[in-house]
Formats: C-alpha cells, sequence, structure tokens
C-alpha cells in the first residue's frame, strides 16, 4: 500500500540509523505524546530476550532530532517477515514534531521493509497518525483518572469494588511488592493462566530484563495465600501514569477476590507515589477484560494500529480469534504447564 503524495514540498530530513541513545532518550522526554516503550532502553530488552534484530530510525533535520521511529524485525517461519513498532507493548509507532517528519519517517519505514523482504509494518498509535495508511481499531486502552489521595480514590470506588476488597482481606491474603526477588511467583502463575488461556507465555528472561533495564519504572506486585503467590503484576511508570502491562490470577483463588486485592494495591501504590493516572493496559471492548477494568472506573482510549503492506498482502489479524489458530490454542490449553514453559517462549517470540 502506497504512501498519498505529500501536501506540501518535502523538507531537507534525513534519516539516522545509529543515533546514541542519551540523545534518542532526551527527545523522547521531549516529546509530548512519547510513551515509555519509545525509550531506548526497549531496544536492549527485546534484542536479548527475544533475539530480534531491531531497526531505530531517527529523522533529523537543521541540525536537531525532529522525530523516532523504533522497529523491530520478525523473521518467523509461519508467518514470514514483517516490522513492529513496538511487539510485546501495546503502544509505540511514530513519534515527530510534524506530519511531514512523521511521513519521512514511515517512508523510512517502508523502505526497511523492502529491503528486508518484509510483508509488513505495523506501528502502534494512539490516534489515526497516517491516513494513507490501513488501520485497525480493535483495541482500547483503559486509563482511571486518579484522585488526589488513597483515601479519595477508595471513596471513589463502587461499593461493590469495596466491598470484594474487604473480603479478600478478610480472606487473608495480602500483598508484597518489589524487584526481581518476587518475579518467580509472579512468573508461575502468569505461566500457568497463559496456558489456561491457550497462549503461549513468554520466557521468564522477558521480565528479567524488564526489571534490569527499567529498575527505577518497573516493579512486580504478588499477593500472597498461606504463603504462595496466588496473583500478580509487573507494573511501568512513565511520567505520571503507571501502567500494567502484564497481570494474572489463578483461577482457583477467583473466590477470594485475589485478583481484586491486586489491583485495588497496585491502584492505591499509584496515587501514594504521585501518578495522575492508572492505565489497565489494552482490552477488546465489551469483553471479560473490558468490564473488569470499567467496574474501577476506567474509561476506554483510542489505539489505532496502522498498516503499510506489500503489494497482495491482506492486513494482518495474528489475534488469538482468527479461525485458523482455534485448533492449536484447544490443544495447549490441554498440555501440562512445564511442556508450555518449556517450549512457549520459541512460539510468542514470533507473535507480537
Amino acid at each position: 500500500m502506497s504512501l498519498p503524495a505529500a501536501a506540501r514540498p518535502s523538507r531537507d530530513v534525513h534519516i539516522l540509523r545509529d543515533l546514541a541513545a542519551p540523545r534518542w532518550d532526551a527527545y523522547v522526554e521531549s516529546h509530548p505524546e512519547a510513551t515509555g516503550y519509545h525509550l531506548y532502553g526497549w531496544r536492549h530488552v527485546i534484542e536479548r530476550a527475544f533475539g530480534h534484530e531491531t531497526c531505530y530510525l531517527a529523522a533529523y533535520e537543521d541540525g536537531h532530532i525532529a522525530g523516532l521511529l523504533p522497529l523491530v524485525v520478525f523473521r518467523s517461519r509461519l508467518f514470514g517477515r514483517f516490522l513492529v513498532s513496538m511487539p510485546f507493548l501495546n503502544y509505540g509507532g511514530v513519534l515527530a514534531d510534524d506530519e511531514e517528519v512523521a511521513r519521512v519517517l514511515v517512508e523510512a519505514a517502508v523502505a526497511e521493509a523492502r529491503r528486508y523482504g518484509a510483508r509488513w509494518v505495523e506501528l502502534r498509535h494512539t490516534r489515526r497518525l497516517c491516513p494513507g495508511l490501513h488501520a485497525k481499531e480493535h483495541k482500547v486502552a483503559m486509563r482511571l483518572r486518579l484522585e488526589a489521595s488513597p483515601d479519595a480514590q477508595w471513596d471513589a470506588l463502587d461499593r461493590k469494588v469495596r466491598n470484594q476488597v474487604r473480603k479478600a482481606d478478610k480472606n487473608g491474603l495480602t500483598v508484597v511488592s518489589g524487584g526481581r526477588g518476587l518475579l518467580g511467583g509472579f512468573y508461575d502463575v502468569f505461566a500457568r493462566n497463559m496456558r489456561d488461556l491457550g497462549t503461549p507465555v513468554y520466557g521468564r528472561g522477558f521480565f528479567e530484563e524488564v526489571l534490569d533495564v527499567f529498575p527505577d519504572r518497573s516493579r512486580v506486585f504478588a499477593v500472597e495465600h498461606g504463603g504462595r503467590v496466588v496473583a500478580g503484576a509487573i507494573v511501568f511508570r512513565w511520567r505520571r501514569t503507571l501502567e500494567v502491562p502484564w497481570a494474572s490470577s489463578l483461577r482457583a483463588f477467583n473466590h477470594l477476590c485475589a485478583n481484586i486485592r491486586l489491583y485495588w494495591e497496585m491502584i492505591r501504590h499509584a496515587v501514594a507515589s504521585g501518578c495522575w493516572v492508572f492505565d489497565f493496559g489494552r482490552s477488546t471492548p465489551d469483553e471479560g477484560t473490558f468490564h473488569f477494568k470499567k467496574q474501577w472506573g476506567a474509561e476506554p482510549s483510542p489505539l489505532v494500529w496502522e498498516y503499510w503492506t506489500a503489494d497482495g498482502v491482506a492486513v494482518p489479524d495474528l489475534s488469538p480469534k482468527n479461525a485458523r489458530f482455534r485448533t492449536a490454542i484447544a490443544v495447549w490449553k490441554r498440555l501440562p504447564v512445564p511442556v508450555t514453559r518449556m517450549i512457549g517462549p520459541a512460539i510468542v517470540r514470533n507473535i507480537p
């Protein structure tokens, strides 16, 4: 799919491929629309955890950086070659001073895609940025505007949610938070939950890299019952927002309200640490997780994934809802958890 002609004469914008990390992050920190996933450190996380090649493009104009586009290159036997910004994460895509710079960056991404023989480029935006590209708006981010204090946040909760938090406390659930020392318990819960959903699990090394590269931005929360972790999450902070990219709970403990206790503790922490927004992560409208997040007062915010595709290539659908994956998902749900932990990372590394 080609891009439309520029609305005005193209300026002298150059593309750099070896911008140093400090200069990259300085631009990210200064840009009002940047996300934490634009930070250079994610390049190290993805290269080390998944072994993917990365292509970090910077637009340079009049002696200064005018835009950035981080890309990850996939070479999959099942799906072919493609580029994504940013895979395994909720946000990414083009970050630019204006539409013309954004256009130059997208054109550079398309050139890279052709050089790699890629079938498509996927850009994960929060608004329609490139009208000449295909777009999917099948997901939303669920965000909660936080109150000024934990007490005010508690009072703002729905009565049913408050009762469930009290029930969790009466059931003896406790919550701890910290760094890598809590990763084992979280990962045990996460791996089991992914198996139950029929989804290959990330390797533990991915989360180790996240916690090591972003020690001041990431944190593990774990809900314990009788000394056993029954629910857990990893959060990521960017500016005044605390996001939950990864969270899971054991279904056998749902009656104890473990998941409710987990989210209340994370929300309370966000308020106490000066955050203004709690980001529950992405959801499909009107599905179960969407309604779970909405009961806390979260509101949907658009997510727009834009695509360039090579001639004759359809917009990809790697969603678990795709009928072609139905049998594989059913089989995966019946596998022993240790087996899924062993073979899952090799599969999921090619599913962005």
